[in-house]
């Protein structure tokens, strides 16, 4: 899926060497964990988070300097590994038989594998910061966003079967397993290139405004497509007891005909999944989700006019609104 990036070749070769790097790092003495490593790192996905990191990084670096460019692929990896090694794990939670249109690592070895799959790649993380942010506050960064990262995944699974989750609650769990990544993405490709304070401000709040719509906007998908494949499970988050924005505005707007659909959700039929997929649309959820979404891609775009002109800026809003573009 790098192929979204070739219009930008500069970020595509970037995340071609990030894989390279990847590939090279997570080697081990265990055939099957190699193997799921290895078509872990293989089958890629837009790798959103290092690329945001090279995009701001561009505003200020400087491409001469092997040195840098050496530490800035090294940290643009500690991303991946981060967002790899989570993907994993939730993965076994969920019993998820599929990643990126492929088999988990799960569905591929097994619980056990996976979960020793995922804990080596979070050693070669923290082998990657300790090479490139010894003596910096980003040691600390990381350790405060790993910490933010579960207890976002913690809220959400508190707060499964809960008929009665807030909105509120539900932005907090998508502030910590989303959002919080893709800020620390841009933060650190601002700070690592030398960026002044205030870039690195808005480096921040431009990562959070883009991980809170992309989960947004995902979450939306879940309800308007793929609807009518029927080999296709659908409205899978539901029927796992987690309640996104789409349904807790339809919920709102009209509880008697929604809360129904909540009391046992994991016993509920594709039939009564269409039904509650057409409620929730007529109800104003999908309306109302894209209405918040989109506010916040106008947040995100708004702020990034603001940063230093030149090519990273203008790729960066480019490939915002490409992200951010889905089909409904």
């Amino acid at each position: 899926m790098l192929s979204f990036w070739q219009d930008y070749p500069e970020i595509q070769n970037k995340l071609i060497a990030v894989q390279e790097l990847m590939a090279e790092r997570l080697k081990i003495n265990n055939q099957e964990i190699e193997s799921a490593l290895q078509k872990m790192t293989s089958r890629g996905g837009k790798m959103v988070r290092p690329a945001l990191f090279f995009l701001f990084a561009g505003l200020n670096s400087d491409e001469s300097d092997p040195k840098m460019q050496e530490r800035l692929l090294k940290i643009a990896a500690s991303l991946e590994m981060l967002h790899s090694a989570t993907l994993i794990h939730d993965d076994i939670i969920d019993d998820s038989p599929l990643r990126r249109g492929m088999p988990s690592v799960e569905a591929q070895f097994g619980k056990d594998v996976a979960v020793y799959t995922g804990d080596f790649v979070y050693t070669i993380f923290f082998e990657l910061l300790i090479e490139t942010m010894v003596s910096t506050p980003f040691l600390t960064k990381n350790a405060k966003s790993m910490k933010k990262i579960l207890q976002g995944e913690l809220t959400q699974m508190q707060s499964a079967f809960d008929a009665t989750i807030s909105v509120h609650k539900y932005l907090k769990a998508i502030s910590g397993k989303t959002a919080e990544l893709l800020s620390l993405s841009c933060l650190e490709g601002a700070y690592f290139s030398g960026a002044d304070k205030s870039v690195q401000h808005s480096a921040g709040k431009i990562g959070r405004a883009i991980g809170l719509a992309f989960q947004v906007y995902d979450d939306i998908l879940n309800f308007s497509v793929g609807l009518d494949e029927e080999n296709k499970p659908i409205l899978t988050d539901v029927r796992l007891g987690i309640f996104t924005l789409p349904l807790l505005i339809a919920r709102e707007n009209e509880p008697a005909t929604i809360m129904p659909f909540l009391e046992h959700p994991e016993k509920l039929t594709r039939e009564q999944c269409l039904d509650l997929a057409k409620l929730v649309e007529e109800a104003g959820g999908i309306a109302g989700a894209l209405l918040f979404a989109n506010s916040l891609t106008d947040k995100a775009l708004e702020e990034i006019e603001k940063l230093p002109a030149g090519r990273s800026r203008d790729i960066l809003s480019e490939a915002t609104q490409l992200l951010l573009q889905r089909k409904y």
